[in-house]
């Protein structure tokens, strides 16, 4: 489990804080069937493997598209046709497409993030100027937002707890 360092600066200090929220959705999604990850358990029809399509969108967005470099994010077309279109799982996504599109998403993230300043600024699809500090913030606020989410939702899927993967016992 990444652990957030005392006395680093600020960018690895905010990069270690997403990555360790990045975890946490990870561990939610582990030992689940299809049907688990896709199953609607709260009134909202928000699922497991709908959030991780969500978050990778946001990646995307904020790392990528906000500053230049190429993305994948869901297409503000598509969000304006189906405002829930980067939540919703189709019949033909199958799980490991949305894990895969997740973990480029990170991977493009990640790139951006050892590329650019947090001072670096970037724009938003409306013409907002923002640094990347402030995308990091954002996206960290997300990211941990949703692993709450997700752990309400695996705790009605399948009764698992916990805020992190519990660290392996000395025993093991």
């Amino acid at each position: 489990m990444t652990l957030v360092p005392y006395t680093a600066g600020e960018k690895p200090s905010l990069v270690a804080s997403l990555q360790r929220h990045r975890e946490v959705v990870l561990w939610k999604l582990e030992d689940l069937d299809d049907e688990q990850l896709r199953r609607p358990v709260v009134g909202s029809g928000t699922t497991l493997l709908g959030t991780a399509k969500h978050l990778a969108s946001v990646e995307y967005r904020w790392f990528c598209s906000a500053f230049g470099r190429p993305s994948d994010e869901i297409p503000a077309e598509a969000v304006a046709e189906d405002p829930q279109a980067h939540w919703r799982i189709h019949p033909w996504e199958t799980t490991e497409g949305v894990l895969a599109y997740y973990e480029r998403a990170r991977t493009a993230a990640d790139e951006a993030l050892r590329e650019l300043k947090v001072s670096e600024r970037g724009t938003t699809p409306d013409g907002a100027v923002v640094t990347l500090r402030w995308a990091l913030l954002h996206v960290i606020e997300e990211t941990a937002r949703h692993a709450g989410h997700l752990d309400v939702l695996r705790e009605l899927v399948d009764g698992r707890t916990g805020d992190h993967r519990p660290a392996p016992s000395a025993a093991s």
